[in-house]
């Protein structure tokens, strides 16, 4: 079995598997984001780091803007998707699987260990769920497993990696150093993150806390196992505590 061995840890983080693993938060969001309430005329909530990362496109297409930019997620996904296959022609569906259960456990234990490192730090409370609360259980859903895909998208993969790039790059650190400087500043900027907007939780510390570590635990996720895996362990624990 693929997971009894150390080509599961390797294979899993490779894009013909990593990368088709998150393909299923992608078609989700995107069915759950055309059935939500108010669809129709443009009122619908949608997952924060996805409006920033639409911004863009829209700044530079306007109203194809979306369009483009699912495009081009797309495009890139499956040319490293192919290309990954070219190298290794292999694809065994029981790696899913494997997959998907370490991305359960992860969640299942996410919250245990965050917090716990948070209270530790700062005066034990409760975490608010803030708005979202008091959506309906699809669009909490929605934003659930948009979390996952592109708040790793936009926070792990391009935020951390072009800090640390600019550090090494700018500023002549080593790649250790940069690393763990752009890994603490994304953490820092992932967590204010939340607070944006009028869906934005109120700001409290044990909250910023407990969001900075989770950004750092992502981090790590992402760093060892790659990005399939990091989604969807972010967007499982959501899940876990927006809808179930």
């Amino acid at each position: 079995m693929p997971f009894l061995t150390g080509s599961y840890w390797q294979a899993s983080r490779s894009p013909r598997y990593s990368l088709l693993f998150a393909l299923p938060l992608l078609v989700a969001y995107q069915v759950l984001l055309v059935l939500a309430p108010g669809a129709g005329n443009g009122q619908t909530v949608r997952n924060g780091a996805d409006v920033m990362l639409q911004s863009v496109f829209i700044a530079l297409a306007g109203a194809r803007g979306p369009l483009l930019f699912l495009l081009c997620l797309t495009g890139v996904g499956v040319w490293l998707v192919v290309r990954d296959l070219r190298v290794h022609p292999d694809l065994r569906k029981g790696v899913f699987g494997v997959m998907f259960s370490e991305a359960t456990l992860y969640a299942l234990c996410f919250g245990v260990v965050v917090g716990g490192l948070t209270t530790g730090l700062v005066h034990p409370r409760s975490l608010l769920l803030g708005p979202a609360d008091a959506m309906p259980w699809s669009t909490r859903l929605m934003l659930s497993l948009g979390a996952g895909l592109y708040e790793e998208l936009l926070f792990r993969v391009l935020l951390v990696g072009a800090l640390a790039w600019a550090a090494r790059r700018f500023l002549g650190w080593a790649a250790r150093p940069a690393g763990v400087t752009a890994v603490v500043a994304g953490a820092a900027i992932f967590s204010l993150f939340h607070y944006i907007g009028p869906y934005g939780d109120r700001l409290e510390l044990y909250s910023f806390v407990f969001r900075m570590l989770s950004g750092v635990f992502f981090s790590a996720l992402y760093l060892l196992r790659g990005f399939g895996l990091t989604a969807w362990t972010h967007a499982l624990y959501d899940t876990f505590l927006l809808v179930l």
